[in-house]
């Protein structure tokens, strides 16, 4: 009708911030840009460029050694806000629309590649799912010529995991687009220890003084690398448990604990987080066996019985259950292990809102 607005100049009226306060839909209401006047509006928190300190001009992701504490509650934060939009009927808002996140596979992934491909379309950017299996890798194209390609393709943020450590520190030094590290080699996983410490943070309240016990293939896992960087930085007290073969040797990076005897280790753990064992450490000679891995380092109910009455398990997976953890454990009250997955969406959310600048 003549005089009416429609929905987008309505929006272009309220101003660039207008998207961050689109209401939850209730009733029968309508959805969309049309409702974003109604008063039921959640604030997310501001672009980073407010907070140098909380996010000095972070154009990457790639772990979690040169994040400050104030840095990593600027993302738990953040996260809050998008699993708040998550809980909506409509679990979408255009806060990143016109930014093209691309997904760029060297392994096999599930949890990671499902819940950043969601975590970007949940915000409204456009999103390519690339596999190198797939892809002119499989021609021989170099890592470097595929990130060149993609960039020049358009895309604006690079979220990539490779079977090489440093892979993504080299795409992010030599390609202008942003990375995110969504797995490199042994090396890190920053992604999926911000999502753990964000799980802790809703069921403990605080992380600073909790004792966590980290158990299994320490050696060779990214994800414990991460996770160490994350809870020491947020004051936790942090334990290595494993057999010899199976920790870092040498001085360590970290204000770290070693125990090769679970039981000792689980004495009064608020937190527990049990690592998969990859069957391959045994064929390398590395365990003597696997039933004796399970014997001394299986979590169990009873074992979990030396931890805190209301001690959280945790686990990155997958598992392999009756291995490392025990069914009864992996399903028991105290696991967080569904919680962890579903708040790696929440967490992917705000680190591309963090990196993108909540721009329209």
């Amino acid at each position: 009708m003549p005089g009416e607005r429609s929905p987008a100049a309505e929006l272009a009226a309220l101003g660039p911030d207008a998207i961050l306060r689109l209401p939850a839909p209730d009733g029968g209401a309508p959805a969309g840009p049309t409702a974003v006047a109604a008063p039921a509006a959640i604030d997310l928190p501001a672009p980073p460029t407010d907070s140098p300190d909380e996010w000095p001009g972070r154009r990457h992701v790639l772990d979690l050694d040169d994040f400050s504490a104030g840095e990593i509650g600027r993302v738990l934060r953040t996260a809050d806000a998008m699993k708040e939009i998550l809980g909506r009927p409509i679990k979408q808002v255009p806060a990143l629309r016109g930014l093209t996140v691309v997904t760029l596979f060297y392994e096999a992934s599930t949890r990671t590649r499902v819940s950043f491909e969601l975590a970007a379309k949940r915000l409204g950017a456009d999103v390519v799912n690339v596999a190198a299996s797939s892809s002119s890798v499989t021609k021989g194209e170099s890592l470097l010529d595929t990130a060149h390609t993609l960039r020049a393709l358009g895309a604006d943020v690079l979220v990539m995991r490779h079977s090489e450590a440093g892979a993504p520190y080299v795409v992010a030094e030599h390609v202008d687009c942003m990375v995110l590290n969504a797995g490199d080699g042994w090396h890190a996983h920053p992604t999926q220890a911000l999502l753990d410490l964000y799980t802790l943070r809703e069921r403990l309240g605080t992380i600073a003084g909790r004792r966590v016990v980290i158990v299994g293939d320490i050696l060779h896992s990214r994800v414990a690398r991460s996770a160490i960087w994350g809870f020491t930085k947020l004051g936790a007290a942090v334990t290595l448990c494993g057999p010899p073969t199976l920790l870092p040797a040498g001085e360590l990076p970290w204000p770290v604990q070693v125990d090769h005897d679970l039981d000792r280790a689980l004495e009064g753990a608020d937190v527990v987080m049990a690592l998969r064992l990859q069957r391959e450490r045994q064929q390398a000679g590395l365990l003597p066996s696997l039933r004796e891995y399970v014997r001394l380092y299986g979590l169990t109910r009873e074992r979990l019985a030396r931890a805190r009455p209301d001690a959280v398990v945790m686990h990155p997976g997958p598992m392999n259950e009756g291995v490392e953890i025990m069914p009864e454990v992996a399903y028991g009250a105290q696991s967080a292990i569904a919680d962890q997955v579903t708040n790696g969406v929440a967490i992917r959310m705000a680190l591309l809102y963090l990196l993108g600048g909540g721009s329209v």
